[in-house]
């Protein structure tokens, strides 16, 4: 990869007033590169994400943003860098989906600016891409969770970025608008935008990740390619469960796709009685 490094991170630790959340995290992000973050809940991918964008104050470490120093940036120097789709916003005000998308110009406004005719193209040209021009004059309160999660990362798009950090972005979402959101991420790398991700499905990362960080406990246990992160041992280790990991070939390529083993009933009687009582 020929591209410089946007984000790196580095002996991170962060979390809240009285309380460390993540501890000695190091982490690196490129252009043109796909980083999936996985762990279970709680375990501080969410806190790592709002510390790296400057949200929270960082403990011990260091972040660089595109080679600068994150405690030497103001939100709106890295927001010029860095966009943020969060897991789920509801709008508190029905602004149209097209004003929604042209705040994401702020970062390039002067002081109590507004968007002009230029921001408002930029928009504009973002729902086209995006597919979703036909919600340009609904009131962003009023469409589905799959439209407004879209909206979001036309927002983000909106702010220019060179790197994209997601917190779960299919949360909620149906399956077509799951494959929707991971399609148009993967464009957006293919052209060298750099992207990193939470989710709570493995799957994803075979789908579209070059790289899989693997999170427990506040602490990243293992990076790399995700077949070789995301095996059938660290599953089980960092969730819990029995999982099997399988390769399947369609039209000539193998896939990976992870099967939980469910535990069977003990006892079907139990099972059988319960029916009845419903």
């Amino acid at each position: 990869m020929n591209a410089g490094i946007l984000l790196q991170a580095t002996g991170v630790s962060c979390g809240y007033p009285g309380r460390t959340v993540a501890h000695d995290v190091s982490l690196s992000l490129c252009a043109g590169e796909f980083l999936c973050l996985l762990g279970p809940n709680g375990c501080g991918k969410t806190t790592l994400f709002r510390t790296m964008l400057g949200f929270l104050r960082l403990e011990a470490g260091t972040i660089l943003v595109n080679g600068q120093d994150l405690r030497s940036l103001s939100l709106r120097d890295i927001a010029r860098t860095v966009g943020y789709v969060p897991q789920s916003h509801v709008p508190p005000f029905p602004y149209r989906v097209l004003d929604m998308v042209a705040m994401g110009r702020t970062a390039h406004l002067g002081f109590l600016g507004i968007p002009g005719r230029k921001d408002f193209a930029i928009a504009s040209a973002l729902l086209e891409r995006l597919e979703i021009a036909h919600l340009a004059e609904r009131p962003c309160t009023e469409i589905s969770d799959g439209e407004r999660q879209m909206c979001l990362v036309a927002r983000a798009l909106a702010q220019e970025p060179r790197l994209l950090v997601m917190d779960e972005p299919t949360a909620s979402l149906d399956f077509g608008n799951q494959v929707r959101v991971l399609e148009c991420l993967r464009s957006l790398v293919a052209e060298g935008l750099g992207v990193a991700m939470t989710t709570h499905l493995p799957d994803h990362a075979f789908l579209c990740a070059d790289r899989v960080a693997l999170m427990k406990d506040g602490q990243i246990l293992s990076e790399g390619l995700p077949e070789e992160v995301v095996t059938e041992a660290a599953l089980r280790h960092v969730y819990g469960v029995d999982v099997r990991v399988a390769e399947v070939e369609i039209d000539g390529i193998p896939v990976r796709t992870c099967i939980p083993q469910l535990s069977p009933c003990e006892d079907p009687s139990v099972v059988s009685s319960l029916w009845q009582v419903a």
